[in-house]
């Protein structure tokens, strides 16, 4: 008579099937996860979905099935011999097969939860991850993962903004992850992605996390590099001093720009667009002495029906700092910073209006722009101006290259996401941004209009360049003076009216 090395039950195909799946997904599991441990290597994004997303539960099916098959024969036998079939199988440490089970049993047990534990803690840690965010779904999120490289986060993860620290967001961000990945299978997603993003952790339990308003004070300096669309490229900065401000009330200097940030008062607002673009109602309330103001846009207010509907938003960070890490530089924005750099030769003929008009146009795809992109600029100083495209063809394949290059980091087709998609609210050059409130039409039942003068947020220190550079002489600062010749028109409209990120 044959000596079964293991209780008969388990001599099933179903059991047998589970065993050899729990086993190899357990020793690939095992070996891949050693291997990333002890080689560090940026892996291909998918590497991290086959050893924490996939292996893991083909591990656990394979467990399960080796019971499944075992009560499966049981009642099968069972069935077989009638009546003499025992309750329960029964268990005889006395038995060579019992034995064998009960050693594997507990030596499988210990090994499971090992590997279950590592994989557990490296499947939270990869979901986390900039390269599952970023990378795993290539075409969806390639807009927000390369602004994401160019931005002033760019070493900081993820995770610690859309998530933040605590489990309890923690799971509400992967049940929230949940929809998108039906909706990336379904191709259900919208082109481009709409922002702000509605499920997200209040700002100032993330972003306080390393900047907080009540310890900041005083104002930061800023230089704004502009070079105007003439054919010399002409250079004009601005530098000037923001007032940021901050500070807690109980120092009595809450002031400048993150006054708005709840630290003295607290600020409401409704708006009437998804995008949080035009805000016609603001309510201020003093922390202090508990006095309550409301502003209402007096050329077009809301109702008190529309205020009873409305949920007034509590204003924090991300209503100014909107595109914190996610930046879309408009082609002016994007050909300025290249001409700063180099990359762009300022001796090239009208290289700021030829290289935004080109990386401006629409294009199908990525290839198409490149291609489209080199013969625009190709063929302008081919055209009008042949010696230089004959003498200087290094400077202009340079200047091809970046033009190419900053709308890869800014435009992308596929996902129909461009920089007029994504409107930032710091400053007022080509978005409403802070003239969302300070336009001089927010007017108190009193009288009192929240301010629209340069001077309310920052200081001019110098402006313009060579013959045509001014330098402020009283800590005043400057009087804004428009580079071109527009009048006073500029002390009457916003810039983003006639600033779209395209033209001067």
């Amino acid at each position: 008579m044959e000596i079964k090395k293991f209780p008969r039950l388990t001599y099933n195909w179903i059991s047998a099937l589970g065993a050899a799946l729990a086993i190899v997904s357990g020793l690939t599991l095992a070996v891949l996860l050693a291997f990333g441990l002890f080689f560090k290597h940026e892996f291909n994004p998918y590497f991290g979905i086959f050893v924490y997303t996939i292996l893991p539960p083909l591990l656990v099916f394979g467990l399960l099935l080796i019971p499944i098959g075992m009560y499966r024969e049981w009642r099968r036998w069972g069935k077989s011999i009638g009546e003499a079939t025992p309750r329960w199988p029964r268990i005889d440490l006395n038995k060579p097969s019992h034995r064998n089970a009960a050693f594997v049993f507990v030596l499988g047990t210990i090994l499971f939860f090992i590997i279950s534990g590592v994989a557990t803690y490296g499947a939270y840690q990869y979901s986390d991850s900039v390269a599952f965010c970023g990378k795993t779904c290539h075409s969806v999120m390639a807009p927000e993962y390369t602004t994401y490289q160019h931005s002033p986060h760019a070493r900081v993860p993820c995770a610690s903004c859309h998530v933040g620290p605590g489990a309890g967001w923690f799971v509400k961000s992967k049940l929230s992850g949940t929809y998108q990945i039906y909706a990336v299978l379904t191709n259900k997603y919208p082109r481009p992605i709409p922002t702000p993003i509605e499920s997200l952790r209040p700002a100032q339990a993330t972003c306080e996390q390393c900047h907080w308003p009540r310890m900041i004070f005083g104002a930061q300096q800023k230089q704004f590099n502009n070079y105007k669309y003439d054919k010399e490229n002409s250079y004009w900065p601005i530098n000037m001093l923001l007032k940021t401000g901050g500070g807690a009330p109980s120092t009595g200097q809450t002031s400048g720009i993150h006054w708005h940030m709840n630290i003295g008062v607290k600020v409401e607002y409704i708006a009437r667009d998804a995008q949080r673009q035009d805000i016609p109602w603001v309510k201020v309330t003093d922390k202090t002495t508990g006095r309550v103001t409301i502003y209402q846009d007096k050329s077009n207010p809301l109702t008190k029906d529309q205020i009873a509907a409305a949920t007034p938003r509590i204003m924090d960070c991300m209503d100014c700092h909107n595109r914190p890490s996610h930046i879309f530089k408009s082609p002016d924005q994007a050909i300025d910073h290249a001409m700063l750099t180099g990359d762009i030769s300022t001796s090239l003929p009208f290289a700021k209006k030829e290289a935004v008009e080109a990386m401006a146009a629409k294009y199908d795809s990525d290839e198409q722009a490149m291609q489209q992109i080199a013969n625009k600029m190709t063929d302008f100083y081919r055209t009008k101006y042949p010696q230089i495209a004959e003498q200087d063809r290094v400077a202009i394949d340079s200047a091809i290259k970046a033009t190419q290059a900053a709308y890869k980091e800014n435009i992308f087709p596929r996902m129909k996401a461009r920089w007029s998609d994504y409107p930032t609210n710091i400053g007022h050059f080509i978005s409403k941004g802070c003239m969302r409130c300070h336009d001089g039409n927010h007017v108190s039942a009193d009288g009192v209009v929240v301010p629209k003068s340069c001077t309310t947020c920052h200081t001019i220190l110098s402006e313009g360049s060579g013959d045509n550079r001014r330098v402020a002489s009283s800590p005043d600062g400057l009087t804004f003076q428009h580079p071109e010749d527009v009048g006073g028109a500029w002390q009457d409209t916003g810039c983003f009216e006639c600033h779209s990120g395209t033209q001067p």
